[in-house]
């Protein structure tokens, strides 16, 4: 369509870099081998300063030429469409891959990142746990019995899965080693690697504006 286009912010503090989901965006142009640029906003003044362009004050957002995404998971859908690597050509691959994309985003994060950000406020044993127990046990069986999540081959499903579930609390919890096999797989691939690697330095390269 034109000109990809993913925008973060132009800093943020150490704690959450390598974690920022313009990376989600970034690997998914890497494996699919689409030409993307990266631009920033501010990260002073976030939380008003892009409503236009985002109506929560968050990062990352898409654009492809005139078309202009909001949402990690609605701009990583519409990337699978660009390539055959993210998203399978056939119905039925197509519907695996959706599914375990939106469980991705509606049955897994939806329990752990609530579930992290209260055990990080101090509060370990929260009444989210015992949700995020039953939810990782039922992946932990599911990836005792398969390498992929859809079509017998990776997919943004996985892309996506594996960036929710790399979350070091997250990844720590509990005895699953399916799921930690999974994870480590997913995340050796080269081109996490290196959209890893790209937003790390982008946030370390913008630490000498901030001391200034």
């Amino acid at each position: 369509m034109g000109e990809l286009i993913i925008w973060t912010y132009d800093w943020v503090p150490e704690f959450p870099r390598g974690f920022v989901r313009d990376l989600r965006l970034r690997w998914a142009c890497e494996e699919a081998g689409l030409v993307y640029v990266v631009r920033t906003i501010p990260f002073d003044g976030r939380e008003t300063n892009h409503l236009d362009r985002q109506p929560f004050g968050q990062v990352p957002y898409l654009n492809d030429g005139e078309l202009k995404l909001f949402e990690s998971g609605a701009a990583l859908l519409h990337l699978a469409r660009k390539s055959e690597k993210l998203m399978p050509p056939d119905p039925v691959g197509q519907a695996e891959t959706l599914q375990w994309t939106v469980a991705a985003l509606n049955s897994i994060e939806m329990v752990t990142v609530p579930w992290w950000f209260l055990k990080m406020s101090g509060d370990p044993d929260n009444k989210l746990t015992g949700w995020l127990v039953q939810r990782l046990d039922h992946l932990e069986a599911i990836f005792s019995d398969r390498e992929w999540l859809a079509a017998d081959r990776f997919t943004v499903a996985d892309l996506l899965m594996a960036d929710v579930l790399r979350i070091s609390d997250v990844r720590a919890f509990g005895d699953r080693p399916a799921t930690e096999a999974y994870v480590a797989r997913m995340t050796a691939r080269p081109s996490f690697k290196k959209a890893h690697a790209d937003q790390i330095a982008l946030f370390d390269a913008a630490d000498a504006g901030k001391l200034k």
